[in-house]
């Protein structure tokens, strides 16, 4: 099994949505695409997306992994149990979900200051600007891309992206 190095987003400590940590080690090998996301957002729908992709993929060593975060005008104030009711009820969502976390500004989260240094297509780093922002982390346990909120999860070059990972 491969293990990633110390300075991997997945080597990090965070809990999983329903409680106790949520073991991002267990995804060492795996290509792993990190979204924060929301359940009163305009990109809410894209949760729909998401689960065709670990759908599609999760048999080949792929997994989405949610990143709940209020951070953003409020859009996801529920518990850890209405966050879970919602996307299960609404969405089917059958990939994993963290804790909700701080993804900007002093609280930012471990995972996070990993991430924010990666640019994506258009040059953009630093501070998660909106909620269902994507990094996908490699095989190897590093930023490998970066996508904008408003690039679907369906979208042709992040389909690539993650098919490259998985050849």
């Amino acid at each position: 099994m491969t293990t990633h190095n110390s300075t991997s987003p997945l080597a990090v400590d965070i809990d999983a949505l329903t409680g106790g940590p949520a073991d991002l080690a267990q995804y060492a090998g795996k290509a792993v695409l990190v979204v924060n996301v929301a359940s009163k957002c305009g990109l809410t729908p894209q949760y729909n997306g998401l689960e065709k992709l670990q759908e599609r993929y999760a048999e080949r060593g792929f997994t989405v992994l949610g990143v709940p975060c209020n951070q953003f005008l409020g859009q996801e104030p529920g518990s850890a149990e209405e966050i879970a009711e919602f996307c299960s009820a609404t969405y089917g969502v059958t990939f994993p979900m963290t804790e909700k976390v701080e993804v900007n500004g002093e609280g930012r989260h471990p995972l996070y200051e990993r991430l924010v240094g990666f640019a994506d297509a258009e040059g953009h780093t630093g501070d998660i600007r909106w909620n269902f922002e994507k990094f996908l982390i490699g095989r190897d346990g590093t930023v490998v891309a970066r996508f904008s909120p408003q690039t679907e999860p369906e979208a042709a070059e992040l389909v690539a992206a993650v098919e490259a990972q998985l050849s």
